[in-house]
């Protein structure tokens, strides 16, 4: 006789309650739930809170089980689970700020590393475990939407059109060279990274591919803590850093300074150069070496005056000194192989950088609306930088000293700006009305001179004489003026956020040439809407973006160092306004991906485009290749971007961060009709591991395709990593050992220029390989935050500029 079986079905309980955050009496979304085992605490089931802080889970009946709520920068908290029927409702969890580390079990398996906004995506720095081990550089190639090129360019969205903020508010350290800044600063000075894409009108409105926001960490209470880190890099030298924190009463201070050593280091180059009419070739070959100190600091102070007065300051502060030699030999040739011109030349001489922040910022709550805020900011901003080099020439091959001398060059520019700003702010349930505005009194300035050598003189007493026709002042104001009024509604699934912002900007400049005196105004528009599903969300947005030229790309300083390679600025550049489209998905259930599409487009893009200027060497005609920038033509790209963060275990994670573009560059320079296009794009991999003893192994690897310009295109780039980090001291001391590109000492950098005069193909040589010794030591103990200003001064209405060659990685 058969048997009968009869499955008996598993009742499930439910568990259901909403986060809230104590402090702002709103709903905490994507905290992290979970129920555990109460006797074993081992985790049975977890998900993360809705945009709205509510959340559901359900598990097996029979168990006794405790609730454990989790969020970045919020203390933990665990609540018994006391079942009424199959249902526990705990309602309204409360939830208050903290610095201290998450518990164990619920870091291993749920604290997210990103998190998506209605205009910007955010990656928390704190939760990566690496942050310990490596430069603020190398997290940047971490973070959604951002890369990092072969010569330590940051690219967002593979453009560098971007602007960078420290804790909201512009930087002079960030100015001319942020790779070098970000090099030499361990990832443990910063809490996260904000990727803004949609900026909202608050936000002047420049930087065209949108704003990345570093906030650095500021935890304190009653006392003091802080961490030292040290590294020793193989290429890049040694670095020291100390990070502070403290408060007393109602006075709050943190900060952070440090200071480091460039080691010397040499990198090789050739460039190729073929005329089409008359037929010739120019082989120039030549070294680089660079070495020097660099120092930083930052502090920002609070001062309570009372529940609804607060008083806040900062201060930041970077100093480069690199000294820097070189040699290159030059040869062309015709089409018959006859030598026609030649040298060889040596050049020595310094690059000196320097930026200072200072800024105050007073704030006022009212009575019976805590949220209502009235700020008032002034900003202080001074970035000078000073260039030398000496250039002397031997074995010349019809190459006159009466046409080129010997020469020396200076070049002492930068930038000053005064900045006063205005913001109030009056949420209300379920809106959020802001308004304000702002004035920037900029000053960009470049002291230029060329001497030459007296060809009858010699050393140690030779005479140099001013070459009136490359010397110069040029002192360029531009004071932008503006205004802003945008509102947030926020709903269950619902969040929309709108805003317009009005420019007006007066430009006086004064150089050798035709004095600049013109106005223009903007009105700029932008656009986010987000629907929060069940564990993702699914944002839009649009805006408006300028690029208005930096010094460097204005300063009509030509720059004779490479005499058959001639740059120059443009002081007649005109703003470029782009218009850019957003479409992001994101994911948390498990945990977290972020899935984009982006279009955006400029009718009258700033583009770096060469030509060839002839001069009369007496016997000859001397060719030479002129670079400078021009306001060419249209600029459009397509582009997709991924980034996943998933722990295949609790020991095991893997994030993956990608993006590619299709680019379409087209305009006339020179009389002459250009058009270039392709693809662009970057891939990061990081595998990482956590074993038992503190011991913990990452592993990174990259590709960056290279950029494709109006006139030509750049190399791929592949890079890896391997860190290997031990935890002492109850978690206070990390040592880490890092390995980066150890299969190659060198490697080769190719961008090529196509015209209709000539090809350009230029190979650099860099260090590659380099191995590094990191230790990182915490002390202290404070229980929660210094105060700050919810509003403050951020002018990220310019482009930067400059290149990175110095710092230290790793």
């Amino acid at each position: 006789m058969a048997q009968t079986t009869t499955t008996v079905p598993v009742k499930n309980i439910t568990v259901k309650g909403t986060v809230i955050d104590s402090a702002a009496n709103k709903p905490l979304g994507y905290g992290t739930v979970a129920l555990q085992d109460a006797a074993t605490k081992a985790p049975v089931k977890s998900t993360l809170a809705k945009d709205d802080g509510s959340f559901e889970l359900k598990a097996p009946e029979g168990k006794t089980y405790q609730l454990v709520v989790a969020s970045v920068g919020y203390a933990t908290k665990i609540i018994p689970v006391k079942l009424n029927g199959s249902i526990f409702d705990a309602g309204r969890i409360l939830v208050a700020t903290s610095n201290k580390q998450l518990n164990e079990v619920t870091i291993t398996a749920v604290k997210p590393v990103m998190k998506q906004e209605v205009d910007r995506l955010s990656y928390d720095v704190t939760a990566d475990p690496e942050s310990k081990a490596i430069s603020a550089l190398d997290m940047m190639r971490k973070v959604p939407l951002l890369a990092v090129d072969g010569d330590d360019n940051i690219k967002l969205k593979g453009s560098g059109k971007y602007k960078i903020l420290i804790n909201g508010k512009e930087s002079a350290l960030m100015a001319k060279n942020p790779s070098d800044v970000l090099k030499a600063m361990p990832a443990t000075n910063i809490e996260k990274i904000e990727v803004i894409t949609t900026p909202p009108a608050k936000y002047d409105a420049e930087g065209l591919a949108g704003i990345i926001n570093i906030i650095t960490k500021k935890n304190a209470d009653q006392g003091f803590n802080g961490s030292v880190n040290s590294r020793y890099n193989t290429v890049w030298g040694a670095g020291y850093n100390l990070n502070i924190t403290a408060k007393q009463g109602k006075f709050g201070i943190s900060g952070y300074a440090g200071f480091g050593n460039q080691k010397r280091n040499t990198n090789t180059s050739t460039t190729k150069q073929t005329f089409f009419n008359p037929q010739s070739t120019i082989l120039q070959t030549g070294d680089n070496s660079f070495g020097g100190k660099y120092r930083y600091a930052n502090a920002e102070m609070s001062y309570e005056i009372d529940t609804l007065n607060l008083l806040t300051g900062s201060f930041e502060f970077f100093h480069g000194e690199f000294d820097q030699n070189g040699a290159q030999r030059l040869r062309q040739i015709n089409a018959a192989d006859a030598l026609t011109q030649g040298y060889f030349l040596t050049t020595n001489g310094y690059n000196h950088d320097q930026g200072l922040d200072a800024s105050i910022n007073y704030q006022l709550g009212f009575k019976g609306h805590k949220d209502e805020l009235l700020t008032l900011s002034y900003k202080y901003s001074y970035g000078p930088g000073k260039n030398y080099s000496d250039n002397l020439f031997t074995d010349r091959d019809h190459y006159y000293n009466a046409i080129q001398p010997d020469f020396r060059q200076y070049n002492n520019a930068g930038n000053r700006e005064h900045t006063f700003q205005l913001d109030y702010a009056y949420p209300v349930k379920k809106i959020s009305i802001e308004a304000g505005a702002k004035v920037i009194l900029r000053n960009n300035f470049s002291d230029y001179r060329r001497e030459d050598k007296d060809s009858t003189t010699a050393a140690p007493n030779a005479i140099y004489n001013v070459n009136a026709g490359q010397t110069g002042e040029f002192n360029y104001h531009q004071d932008v003026y503006s205004a802003y009024n945008s509102y947030q509604l926020k709903f269950d699934k619902w969040t929309g956020k709108a805003g317009l912002r009005l420019e007006h900007t007066q430009v006086d400049a004064v150089f050798t040439g035709t004095p600049l005196d013109k106005s223009y105004n903007n009105l700029i528009p932008s656009v986010s809407i987000q629907r929060s599903l069940k564990s993702s969300s699914l944002s839009l947005g649009f805006t408006q973006r300028i690029q208005r030229p930096g010094i460097y790309q204005l300063n009509p300083f030509i720059d004779k160092s490479n005499p058959k390679f001639i740059t120059t600025g443009n002081p007649d550049l005109k703003p470029e306004l782009n218009n850019t489209f957003e479409l992001n998905y994101s994911n948390f259930s498990k945990g977290s991906i972020n899935v984009g599409l982006s279009y955006a487009f400029s009718n009258n893009a700033i583009q770096n485009v060469t030509s060839l200027v002839q001069n009369n060497m007496g016997d000859h005609i001397d060719t030479v290749t002129f670079t400078t920038y021009q306001n060419l033509g249209s600029n459009r790209s397509l582009g997709l971007n991924l980034n996943t963060n998933y722990s295949i275990t609790k020991k095991f994670t893997i994030n993956i961060n990608g993006q590619v573009s299709h680019i379409w560059l087209k305009g006339t320079y020179n009389g002459r009709f250009y058009k270039n296009d392709g693809y662009t794009g970057n891939a990061f991999a990081n595998l990482a591991y956590k074993f038992d003893g503190g011991y913990r192994l990452g592993l990174d690897a990259g590709f960056f395709s290279g950029d494709v310009t109006l006139q030509g295109k750049s190399s791929n780039f592949i890079f890896n990593s391997y860190v290997l980090s031990k935890e002492f001291l109850n978690k206070k001391l990390t040592i880490s050992a890092v390995a980066n590109n150890p299969y190659s000492r060198y490697r080769t950098f190719r961008s090529t220029t196509h015209t209709a005069d000539f090809d350009q193909e230029s190979l650099f040589h860099n260090r590659y390989r380099n191995f590094a010794v990191r230790v990182n030591f915490k002390f202290g103990k404070l229980n929660s935050e210094i105060k700050k200003n919810q509003r403050g001064i951020n002018n990220d209405d310019t482009k930067g500029g400059g290149k990175s060659n110095g710092g230290g990685n790793g």
